[in-house]
């Protein structure tokens, strides 16, 4: 069964067309109107070896919570609708990602039960123009609508965009975990028999 999905989102405030392949090499296109923003979307792609395409444009003169939030409403809904009833996926998924001074370690569960936690050094400020307090907004509204639960905890590092840097791609890299099909995984991951 393909794990690849196209998916569209519209709002007064935002319009995103998403394509996601979890079962992809890592190739991306992203274009949300937010340079930074792009470059994490892309380098979660690229570790995470799944095919993201990204096309937003919303009402970042405003500010960019409205895109950023939406974007991972949609990432999130499509992880979900990829993976159906999440028969034969590892389900867990970790990762430590070091990134000069700064290290994230990212682990979740793909499980139907919403849930961050999310502990950074940084809350405030910006990297590039890019607002680092919607980094929080983006993955609730992924966990939200992927049904995951994820933890995000990066204990040191100064650079701020070093920090943001290492949380994308280790997420991607846990994503990448979760998602993949295991053969001696019967069913779901899970003795309850139920995702």
């Amino acid at each position: 069964m393909p794990r690849e999905i196209s998916l569209v989102r519209e709002t007064s405030e935002t319009k995103i067309s998403l394509h996601l392949n979890l079962d992809g090499t890592g190739k991306f296109e992203i274009n949300t109107g937010i340079p930074f923003f792009n470059h994490m979307l892309a380098l979660m792609s690229k570790h995470g070896l799944f095919d993201l395409s990204i096309a937003a444009s919303g009402d970042i003169e405003v500010d960019f919570h409205h895109t950023v939030e939406d974007i991972g409403i949609l990432l999130g809904e499509s992880i979900k609708r990829c993976l159906d009833n999440k028969e034969g996926i590892q389900r867990y998924g970790c990762s430590v990602v070091p990134m000069d001074e700064a290290i994230a370690h990212v682990a979740l569960d793909i499980c139907n039960r919403p849930y961050l936690a999310y502990n950074l050094p940084i809350s405030h400020g910006t990297v590039g123009g890019f607002d680092i307090e919607v980094i929080k907004e983006f993955f609730q509204a992924l966990t939200n609508s992927g049904g995951i639960t994820l933890h995000i905890n990066v204990p040191y590092g100064d650079n701020r965009h070093h920090i943001i840097e290492a949380v994308f791609k280790a997420f991607g890299r846990a994503l990448s975990k979760a998602v993949t099909i295991d053969a001696r995984i019967q069913g779901v991951m899970s003795t309850k028999g139920l995702l």
